[in-house]
């Protein structure tokens, strides 16, 4: 494996969070909580998923040094998340 690759972020291609070895599930394009079995752990809509990671924007913050509100946080997240494979249309 070309070692510049290992060494890039990955992020879950469902939630948006950094794939690290402890939260990859069985399938490397996405987070545990998200993909678990073969299969996704909830069946939702973009609109839901956001909703969902919205609750963890003191966490989002505090990681990368921003201090966004909730709204500016789903704003964020509603231009990101068409990017990720599950919700590419």
């Amino acid at each position: 494996m070309d070692s510049s690759f290992s060494n890039q972020q990955r992020f879950c291609q469902s939630c948006g969070m950094p794939l690290s070895e402890e939260v990859v599930s069985d399938n490397p394009d996405y987070c545990q909580y998200c993909f678990a079995d073969g299969h996704f752990t909830q069946e939702c809509s973009m609109e839901q998923m956001v909703d969902f990671c919205v609750q963890y924007v003191n966490e989002f913050n505090k990681d990368a040094g921003l201090h966004l509100t909730a709204e500016e946080y789903r704003q964020e997240l509603l231009r990101y998340f068409p990017t990720l494979k599950r919700w590419q249309k």
